[in-house]
């Protein structure tokens, strides 16, 4: 390994930490303006000049003694599908205008005030003392803003002007200096008073021995949120905690407020071993948030791209005696821009949400199989070792990673020549068998004359600046290394071009890309990640504005450079990426990052993924049998039987941990193990279908019970178990020598266990056995399960397979469900060329109609398998009266070889 002994010196620390340094990281306490508004009251805010702009908007201005005689403006505007957006704009060009592009465009609809009327959302607007908007959907009140009197805008000023504000314009913070404060490291404690305002971290802060220099002062945000009817909230990724937002707010019986904990972050950071049932910051951030209760559900969208800190009340009741939750969410910079979203279900919420910010992004279908990476495999040799264990073992898989040491010295796109010297040759060969390939390419530059991406990146200007307005320099894994800027558009151009096979030497067709250390992961910087004060656009923005935004930036440009590299082929891209942000859904996939191979990072996958898909984010996964450590063979098999059924599927595993291939724990756990990954397989044409319905509708292919039956309470918090769709239910096993599992049983329907067709009511509890081999999977009764039962070597190699439509019947005799199809890598789909069909089951008419698309394949239903008939039928005949040959067991029945087309109309009368 060539690593330069500051590198070596670096990394040897980071692997020598067992656990979080959360030293490194700052709490609340320590962030001047989390404190200057946390739980502060800043009553005096109003608006004044309102006025009727159209049907959908109202304008006014935004006043306040706090804005020194300045006047902000004020817009509340209603969207189609009962969305509405409130802004308080600050348009001066030094305040960041906000991260617009996240958005989609915007279609604006009616938006009624201080009326009761379901034909449009309602609010009414309460100004005469201090700013409260309310929220209304049927009369229903969903969303109150500003209740509590949190509303704050820090407007830009100069220092000079800032020195004359008197201290009754100053809110009082009572932030004291914290007990495990280091003034060696972190310079001297600036306690913020009224007192000394120009000592509270408002003009400059210091964290770690770095400094901030804040040469805008301060410029934060702050608005409490409360969800009317609400019991519980979700969402805010990235944190490793519960599915249901633990409060760090306790709220008394006299509405005293008591601090429980930091409030959420929403930072990007490096963290890895992360700490479990923790608000600090992970590597993304989405400022999405969905309240539920008995009366529905609703959401807010803060669109926010700086450090934002979120805190959530316990659950009380307001006078009317109807549950609420109060949040408070706090930005450093940026103006304030706030979506609410009225609902009324949760899958309107999800509907609406993804109106704004888009659906995930068709993914190709091999990306949906299974993805075997390690840091690293370490030559040619090795590649090939590993790609033919899989067949040996008779293991599916589609995609093979290289880590970082696949590189030249940390030079991204370049080989090392000693242990990589046909790369294309390797490509192919493992392409021969249908397979591709990704490798790794971070942010950071090294810093190396003569290396072509620097050279190109230096000379025209391609790099974020530091606030001297130099090229920024930071240390990363190759030492010294700049940072593309990619909110330049010059700079995002030229980085799609290098990865053209021209740029990228020794890439082919069967090529993809892995975006890490994108938060971006500065190994020398504050918090290990780059300057606040850091620039953006030749000086025009500051970090601190854009810092959740820039890992997201990357991966659109990287999913537009492959996507112009395949132009030609006409390909669909793949990018997974560790940072993110609202949006990156139509951009690529992104994974949990660093986790541990310990059975509670197994479990807390759970809620991590659920919290992702509720947010957008569709796509992702958590590394099987987790990055660092060496997971026993139990561990490492339960992790396989969980994550087969979560929508992105990699096993990862860090540099000093021990080899862990499928095979290589021995039987019984390779038999058990080979089982998952087939299982997977088999039900591709599930999750592709899921992934194509989310483009229409929003709703994750993962997905909590609540989504799917929302007025059952007791599993509202359930984060046990979850739905693949509505067709689906898993329960994983999360705790060593587990047994047996609690199962709860959600809804009216049947549940019928995929592995042995056993029933279950539902509204029901039982404890069910799960040997090693058993994985817990329940399919729900009223659906269809489109399958492909061969699992082949890859997902390629069943692209012509026929398909089978697995059944379960409702009490009333029905069924419902889809099948799409299509090529399955390139973008004819969105030119029509597909095939999107209904299976429906009603009075014994089994009916496939299709419902978009027009797809010319010889596939076929090759069987088709009915869950839940109470009597063998007499018959079943096509609409040529052909009679089907069929069997009939303990309430399933099997037709076999129909020989139905997948891709066109059809129907069979199922005869009693």
């Amino acid at each position: 390994m060539r690593i330069t002994s500051l590198l070596l010196c670096v990394l040897l620390a980071i692997l020598s930490i067992e656990a979080v340094d959360r030293g490194k990281y700052k709490t609340c306490s320590q962030s001047s303006f989390c404190t200057r508004n946390r739980g502060v009251t800043h009553d005096g805010y109003h608006i004044a000049n309102l006025h009727r702009k159209s049907d959908s908007q109202f304008t006014a201005d935004f006043v306040s003694p706090y804005l020194q005689g300045r006047s902000l403006t004020f817009e509340l505007t209603g969207l189609l599908d009962n969305t509405v957006r409130v802004r308080v704009v600050e348009s001066l060009p030094k305040r960041y205008q906000g991260p617009l592009e996240v958005l989609e465009p915007l279609q604006e609809a009616k938006l009624s005030e201080k009326q009761k009327s379901s034909e449009s959302t309602e609010f009414t607007l309460n100004s005469h003392v201090t700013v409260r908007i309310d929220f209304y959907y049927d009369g229903r009140h969903t969303l109150s803003a500003n209740a509590n009197d949190f509303l704050n805008f820090e407007h830009l000023r100069s220092k000079e002007e800032d020195d004359k504000i008197v201290p009754s314009q100053i809110p009082n913070d009572e932030a004291t200096q914290p007990e495990d404060y280091n003034e060696a490291e972190s310079g001297p404690w600036q306690r913020p008073t009224k007192e000394n305002p120009k000592k509270s971290g408002r003009w400059e802060e210091h964290f770690g021995g770095h400094q901030d220099t804040k040469p805008n002062g301060p410029t934060s945000i702050s608005m409490d949120i409360t969800f009317i009817g609400s019991r519980y909230v979700y969402g805010i990724p990235e944190h490793a905690s519960s599915l249901a937002l633990t409060p760090t707010i306790r709220v008394g019986d006299a509405n005293e407020r008591e601090q429980v904990t930091d409030p959420y972050r929403h930072y990007n950071l490096d963290v890895f071993e992360y700490e479990l049932n923790n608000p600090m910051a992970l590597y993304g951030a989405v400022p999405f948030m969905i309240g539920h209760g008995a009366h529905g559900s609703s959401a807010v969208f803060w669109l926010n791209s700086a450090e934002t800190w979120i805190d959530v009340e316990t659950t009380t009741k307001d006078a009317s005696g109807r549950e609420k939750v109060g949040t408070q969410w706090i930005s450093e910079s940026g103006n304030m821009d706030i979506f609410f979203i009225i609902g009324p279900s949760g899958h309107d919420v999800l509907r609406q949400y993804a109106a704004l910010t888009g659906t995930t992004a068709l993914p190709p279908q091999f990306t949906l199989g299974y993805h075997q990476c390690k840091w690293n495999y370490k030559d040619e040799t090795d590649v090939a070792n590993v790609d033919s264990g899989f067949d040996s073992h008779d293991i599916p898989y589609d995609v093979i990673w290289l880590d970082i040491e696949h590189t030249d010295s940390k030079k991204y796109f370049t080989w090392d020549q000693n242990y990589f010297p046909t790369p294309k040759n390797m490509q192919e060969k493992i392409g021969d068998k249908g397979r591709r390939m990704v490798t790794i390419v971070d942010p950071h530059i090294k810093r190396e004359g003569g290396y072509h991406v620097h050279s190109q990146a230096e000379s025209n200007n391609y790099y974020v600046k530091n606030k001297d307005k130099n090229d920024y320099d930071g240390h990363c894994w190759p030492g010294s290394s700049s940072w593309v800027d990619y909110l330049k558009e010059n700079a995002r151009d030229w980085w799609e071009q290098l990865f053209s096979y021209y740029n990228y030497q020794g890439s082919t067709p069967r090529l993809y890309t892995w975006n890490d250390m994108n938060e971006p992961s500065v190994f020398n910087g504050p918090e290990t990640t780059m300057n606040k004060d850091a620039l953006h656009l030749d000086g025009v923005v500051e970090h601190r504005d854009v810092h959740n935004l820039y890992g997201m930036t990357m991966v659109n440009a990287t999913a537009r450079g492959l996507i112009r590299r395949h132009a030609d082929q006409n390909e669909r891209p793949f990018v997974l990426s560790r940072a993110f942000f609202a949006g990156i859904q139509k951009h690529g996939a992104i994974w949990t990052g660093d986790n541990t191979a310990g059975w509670d990072h197994l479990a807390v996958a759970q809620p991590m993924l659920l919290s992702l898909g509720l947010a957008g984010v569709a796509f992702s996964g958590a590394d099987v049998g987790g990055f660092f450590g060496n997971p026993d063979a139990e561990l490492v098999t339960r992790w396989y039987q969980a994550a087969a059924f979560q929508p992105f599927f990699r096993g990862h595993a860090h540099l000093d941990s021990k080899r862990r291939e499928p095979w290589l724990f021995g039987e019984p756990y390779t038999s058990v193990i080979r089982d998952a990954i087939k299982s997977r397989y088999q039900h591709l044409p599930l999750w592709y279908t899921l992934f194509y319905k989310n483009t229409l509708t929003g709703l994750p292919p993962m997905r909590p019970l609540f989504l799917e039956f929302p007025s059952e309470e007791k599993i509202w918090n359930n984060q046990d178990q979850f739905l693949v769709g509505r067709e689906l239910m898993v329960v994983p096993v999360t705790r060593s020598q587990q047994t047996t599992s609690r199962v709860v049983f959600p809804g009216a329907q049947k549940w019928y266990d995929i592995t042995d067709g056993s029933s279950h009511a539902g509204g029901t509890e039982e404890e069910v056995n799960v040997p090693l081999e058993k994985y817990l999977v329940y399919q729900q009764g009223g659906t269809v399960v489109p399958k492909r039962e061969r699992a082949r070597r890859t997902s390629q190699h069943m692209d012509t397979d026929p398909f089978t439509l697995q059944i379960a019947v409702s009490r009333e005799g029905t069924a419902e469900g889809e099948l799409y199809v299509d090529d399955g890598h390139t973008f004819d789909f969105k030119k029509g060329v597909y095939s999107y069909n209904q299976i429906k089951l009603e009075n014994g008419n089994l009916t496939y109609k299709t419902l978009g698309g027009v797809y010319e394949s010889q596939l076929l239903i090759e069987k088709i398998v009915v869950y839940g008939l109470s009597s063998a039928p007499s018959s079943v005949t096509t609409v040529s009266n052909e009679k089907l040959d069929f069997s009939y067991r303990n309430g399933k029945l099997v037709i076999r070889k129909p020989n139905l087309p997948a891709t066109r109309e059809w129907s069979l009368q199922i005869k009693a």
